[in-house]
């Protein structure tokens, strides 16, 4: 029987009977996820073919630990070009000059508007149409040219087409973090003196970073397991060596196994380190909603 609870009133009198709720739903969900969870680890402990000495084997090899540093070095690199580029692009879409509006409104429409996949073939094949990249006078002498494909190499390309595509979203979210502070703050700033450049750089990028660190903790995150896409150009990356050693061997999901696994590592540091990222950034406004709800509970 269901247990009930009856409650006197000021007047003496009882309430009506309190019901507890019954959720049988969350238990038949549960059940259900639990018959998932022990079919799963069941597949996983009695199927022969995952080759599960593989992957154990393959977890810490050479060519693998060498293609995750390239996975590294290429997320680092891609959102470098991806928050310097996208943070000019966001000022020039707040400044007052048309052209610069213009040019950055632009950019974004097109990086934003083509596959990333076909921008990196892009930079990859540009040399085929492009066999000389020059640096002189326009209809007059060069001073230096080098061969497109000695300049943009696999790497390059790969930054290329990972970092122009990155500062196309970056521009978005600088420009709304901006966007979000007084423009009290500038005019403020200007009173004080301030050029243009230091106000950003010394009072409204500050403010604004609050808006946008977690979705820029959020691009890298993204940018990390999109680096796989430059498999298609044969950069050795982590994605790309696995099925370098599978191409060879055959135990392909093994591999993909490897790879899935340093990607959840990689992914999950990165996510702590976020959110240790968040609190610190939001601390300030955490402080004065505290004190707030203090003042309005204590009455000081």
């Amino acid at each position: 029987m269901t247990a009930q609870t009856v409650l006197p009133t000021e007047s003496g009198h009882a309430e009506e009977p309190i019901v507890r709720l019954r959720h049988r739903g969350r238990w038949v969900a549960g059940a259900v996820l639990l018959v998932l969870a022990a079919m799963f680890v069941n597949f996983l402990a009695t199927s022969p073919k995952l080759r599960l000495d593989l992957v154990v084997g393959y977890l810490f090899e050479r060519s693998i630990l060498q293609g995750l540093l390239v996975t590294l070095e290429l997320t680092a690199a891609a959102m470098l070009v991806g928050v310097v580029l996208g943070t000019v692009l966001a000022m020039m879409r707040l400044s007052d000059n048309p052209m610069l509006r213009g040019v950055a409104t632009g950019y974004v429409a097109v990086f934003r508007g083509t596959p990333i996949l076909v921008q990196l073939l892009f930079w990859f094949f540009l040399g085929t149409v492009l066999p000389q990249i020059s640096l002189g006078i326009p209809f007059g002498p060069e001073f230096f040219s080098i061969s497109t494909n000695t300049l943009i190499t696999q790497f390059a390309a790969a930054i290329l087409g990972l970092g122009l595509n990155e500062a196309a979203y970056m521009a978005e979210i600088v420009r709304a973090g901006i966007g979000s502070v007084d423009k009290g703050q500038t005019e403020a700033a200007q009173a004080l003196s301030m050029s243009p450049w230091l106000a950003y750089r010394r009072v409204v990028l500050p403010q604004a970073a609050r808006l946008i660190v977690p979705p820029t903790a959020n691009e890298v995150i993204s940018m990390l397991k999109l680096t796989s896409l430059a498999l298609v150009i044969g950069l050795p990356e982590l994605t790309t060596t696995a099925q370098l050693i599978y191409g060879r061997n055959f135990q392909q999901i093994p591999l993909l196994i490897v790879a899935s696994i340093w990607y959840l590592v990689l992914t999950t540091i990165l996510t702590f380190i976020q959110s240790r990222i968040e609190r610190r950034t939001s601390r300030g406004v955490l402080g004065a909603t505290r004190r707030r709800t203090r003042f309005a509970i204590g009455g000081r």
